[in-house]
């Protein structure tokens, strides 16, 4: 047996070794390039892609040293390894990104500087190594905010001039910004239209713009990738947009804007390209400074449907977990699951579902009303300002969310605004300075077993404004509750409230009282 077991390992060896030596390497350094800070890398690494790629493909290999490059073109079967000790650091001359090239930027697609790592059509792609690149994306900062923002009418940029050249056609968003004055910073990464894509290891930093941003792909892969960009601009840390079957894990990202960010395009344009992202699962990630953690939208002209996001942290960001969008945009997000949160020093909302995030007049329903549906969150736990804000539109209600198994310390709690079909069982929040929840133009509200145990005076624990059918059971609020529900207005209807423990209530139900009916409660005997 012994005998019988050795030749077997043996055999293991001999084939991992055939393996290994049939793996090829293109050593950037033996194709011209230099790691002593001095020179372009740029022409040196597309010698090593070029050769690789003859081959049927390879790996293109940075040792350890410093290199000063332009923009890398990817081609398919490439994977550039850049090992622990080397640093990619790419220049911030603007002219080394030209010729413009094919891209999209903020959900419209423009012809613009070349992204600093690229590639379209491609299949098998990828960045690994424990090596550092970064984007040095100050210059671009500075001019896209600064410079061209001072501009006087009628003055261009060469940049400017050619951008304008080649978007004559371009289909703009139906606000002006950006893409109209034509100075657009480059992505950091982003690869159109590409197959088996996998980013491993790497740490990124100081992008000029969208950090992660691969776009229309298949199969995307994002493992074990630290993120950081300074307070900045627009510079997301990782942007899958329009892209299917996408896996994001074991991630650590702090940056200038929102940290992990799911797109699928924008307004007209959007809608025109019509290509959903689908099939996103989201976990074991770290999000420190951010505007969000994750973030679906403004951009989701195109649909999102099926994420998971699970087992992450959120330390400081801004938001949590946001989903915007706005009349305009169209596009329907759904089937949406959020589990295994925590949130710490969250600074406005741990979540936010909000289709209102530009200000604008309803509209009757058409291919520009945006949808939410189909959203559930559970097991989630820590701090924030507000826990969490649901806003949608008159002519288009948020539909179908549901909030379990909620433990959280707040400043304020939770506010409702045109939705259906709203479930929340063993919620628990001590809220600070408002009531537990406010709700107005809801239909359908199921609360069970819900719980503040910070009540004061004065304070009602729900507020019913325009509400129908909610049933509201199994609660024991907390000594010192003044109001279990203030009815406001005429227009509560269906209001059924049992099965709760109302030993320590002053009072059950305050406002418009024939809309409620109360039956089967324990109540406090009045002397």
């Amino acid at each position: 047996m012994i005998k019988k077991g050795i030749i077997v390992l043996g055999l293991l060896i001999a084939t991992m070794g055939m393996s290994i030596q049939a793996q090829q390497f293109y050593n950037v350094l033996e194709y011209g390039g230099s790691n002593d800070s001095t020179g372009l890398n740029t022409e040196a690494i597309a010698k090593a892609i070029d050769a690789a790629a003859d081959k049927g493909g390879g790996t293109v290999y940075f040792p350890a040293g410093k290199y000063i490059t332009g923009p890398i073109h990817f081609k398919s079967n490439i994977t550039l390894f850049i090992d622990a000790g080397a640093e990619l650091h790419f220049s911030d001359d603007f002219d080394h990104y030209l010729p413009m090239v094919e891209s999209r930027w903020e959900g419209t697609e423009v012809t613009n500087f070349s992204p600093l790592i690229y590639g379209t059509d491609l299949e098998n792609i990828a960045i690994v190594g424990r090596g550092l690149i970064d984007g040095h994306g100050k210059k671009w900062w500075g001019y896209s905010e600064v410079t061209i923002r001072q501009q006087k009418e009628g003055e261009e940029t060469k940049w400017q001039k050619e951008f304008k050249r080649l978007n004559k056609d371009v289909l703009a968003p139906d606000l002006p910004g950006w893409v109209e004055r034509g100075f657009l910073r480059p992505p950091f990464i982003q690869f159109l239209r590409c197959e088996n894509v996998q980013i491993k290891d790497i740490k990124i930093q100081n992008s000029p713009f969208w950090t992660v941003n691969p776009q229309y792909c298949d199969n995307v892969t994002i493992d074990g990738v630290t993120i950081y960009n300074p307070e900045s601009p627009n510079t997301d840390g990782i942007n899958p947009e329009s892209c299917r079957n996408v896996h994001i894990a074991n991630c650590h990202i702090s940056v200038g804007d929102d940290c992990i960010t799911i797109k699928s395009g924008k307004d007209r344009s959007g809608r025109k390209v019509n290509i959903p992202a689908e099939n996103y699962t989201i976990t074991n990630c770290t999000m420190l400074n951010g505007h969000g953690g994750v973030v679906i939208g403004s951009e989701m002209s195109g649909g999102v449907k099926n994420i998971v996001i699970s087992n992450c942290i959120f330390d400081g960001t801004d938001r949590g977990i946001r989903l915007k969008t706005a009349r305009g945009r169209g596009g329907v997000v759904e089937n949406i699951r959020v589990s295994n949160i925590v949130m710490r020093n969250i600074r406005d909302q741990a979540i936010v579902l909000n289709t209102q995030y530009a200000k604008t007049e309803p509209e009757p329903v058409s291919e520009r009303t945006p949808q939410f549906k189909n959203i559930h969150i559970s097991n989630m736990s820590g701090t924030t300002n507000r826990v969490m804000r649901i806003r949608g539109l008159e002519e288009m209600p948020i539909e179908n969310i549901s909030v379990n198994n909620i433990n959280m310390q707040a400043k304020s709690g939770f506010e409702i605004e045109n939705a259906k079909h709203i479930t929340f069982n063993n919620v628990q929040v001590d809220v600070e300075n408002e009531p537990f929840l406010q709700a107005k133009n809801v239909h359908v509200l199921n609360l069970t077993s819900i719980q503040n145990n910070t009540p004061k005076d004065g304070r009602p624990m729900l507020v019913l404004a325009d509400v129908t059918d909610a049933n509201i059971q199994q609660s024991f609020p907390s000594a010192g509750t003044d109001t279990f529900v203030e009815l406001v207005g005429d227009n509560n209807k269906g209001i059924f409230i049992h099965g709760n423990n109302f030993n320590n209530v002053r009072q059950t139900v305050k406002g418009t009282t024939a809309a409620a009916i109360v039956t089967n409660n324990i109540e406090a005997q009045k002397k």
